[in-house]
């Protein structure tokens, strides 16, 4: 028994029109002698009654009286109502299909609310139900606490939640369906000449999905690499027989390498800069550690560290420093660009043509750092488009 592993975001459920094209999909993976676990996250996106965050709403948000754990028995429904939608559809097409909860399915959680990690996945029930059924729907984003309460994985959790089921049922390949028809070299929003990516490496997925890039969570990404299961990012809207990019083991032959494979980016951040003269580089990390702030782009200098925040966390970094008589200068409206590539390492005069093709378009470097697949700059949100086409035009239209 071969088995597919087909997830669909919200916009890929949202309505009749969507779903259908869903359901060809699934049929096709039927014909082709698969049994298909199809893995649906809630209906819609914000504003659509059972999405998320049209959930949320319902118990004021931000300001709710609920605590975490009662939060989950809310955000949760969104997938359940989904899932049974889908079934429908499946069975009304005369497919022999069966529902499944997170839970049922057998995801297993510690007790970290609206954010839990699985511990495990416990697949007898998925293979008990293939005996008689050719395609199992289960609700993604969720599972089973070690209390025993309904438990979310946190944003983009659905896409863990296929990657999971994929590697614990040793599924052939995870499809993670969209909106869009795959990788692109850069967001096609913003870079003008973004090229489609036929295949790349989980390792350059993951970071650009680190870096900003919004097709796929890169949890995912990581444990469908640690299990080998190979995945691919596809559009519902496109014909059953065009498979997108394909994310799996690099392979570096002489006509698939390449330095650099995509830019990616972040906005909303803002560059903090703190004097350690009298407070030392661990006692600020410690003081944003301990009030659950995840700095990010750090770099530590003698005399200061640098380091970003996101817009929500910077109000909350600038009373603590305030309050601890810590100087600081900050720059708000920061956008973070990353150029990515499993052939950075090793290769001389990366950094150098980044600095030139910026300072040609007259944008500011406020920060850089790098890893041996990533290098990342910090510039002014301002300069957002023109910093990543100069840098998409230097490194990706060779051909």
């Amino acid at each position: 028994m071969e088995i597919m592993v087909q997830k669909f975001g919200g916009t890929s459920v949202q309505d009749d029109q969507a779903r259908h094209k869903a359901l060809q999909h699934v049929k096709y993976a039927i014909e082709q002698g698969y049994k298909v676990v199809v893995v649906v996250s809630a209906i819609g996106r914000k504003g659509a009654p059972y999405a998320t965050d049209s959930l949320l709403n319902l118990v004021d948000a931000e300001r709710t009286k609920l605590s975490p754990r009662e939060l989950d028995m809310i955000v949760s429904v969104g997938e359940i109502i989904s899932t049974a939608v889908f079934t429908q559809l499946l069975k009304e097409e005369g497919i022999l299909a069966t529902a499944m909860t997170g839970p049922d399915a057998g995801f297993r959680t510690n007790n970290d609310y609206q954010n839990a990690k699985v511990l495990d996945v416990k697949t007898d029930n998925i293979n008990k139900a293939f005996s008689n059924n050719d395609v199992v729907v289960v609700a993604g984003f969720q599972g089973l606490s070690r209390e025993g309460h309904m438990a979310t994985l946190g944003r983009g959790g659905s896409d863990t939640s296929a990657a999971l089921l994929g590697a614990a049922l040793s599924a052939k390949r995870v499809d993670i369906f969209t909106d869009v028809s795959g990788m692109m070299t850069g967001d096609p929003r913003l870079v003008k000449k973004a090229k489609f990516l036929k295949n790349v490496s989980y390792e350059e997925v993951a970071n650009m999905a680190h870096e900003g890039a919004k097709v796929i969570h890169p949890r995912a990404v990581e444990i469908a690499q640690q299990a080998h299961v190979p995945l691919r990012i596809r559009s519902t809207w496109d014909n059953v027989d065009e498979l997108g990019t394909l994310i799996s083991d690099k392979n570096l032959s002489l006509q698939d390498y390449r330095s650099v494979t995509g830019i990616a980016h972040q906005v909303g951040l803002t560059q903090f800069s703190v004097l350690t003269k009298e407070f030392s580089a661990d006692q600020v990390f410690n003081l944003l550690a301990d009030n659950r702030l995840s700095v990010d782009f750090i770099n530590i200098l003698p005399e200061k560290v640098v380091f970003n925040l996101n817009h929500e966390e910077t109000k909350i970094a600038k009373e603590l420093l305030q309050n601890k008589k810590i100087p600081f200068t900050l720059v708000e409206n920061c956008a973070k660009v990353s150029i990515v590539g499993a052939g950075i390492m090793g290769t001389p005069g990366i950094t150098a043509k980044i600095v030139s093709a910026l300072a040609s378009n007259n944008v500011k470097i406020l920060q850089t750092t790098d890893s041996y697949t990533t290098i990342w700059v910090l510039v002014q949100e301002d300069d957002l488009e023109v910093s990543v086409n100069a840098l998409h035009d230097t490194f990706l239209l060779k051909d």
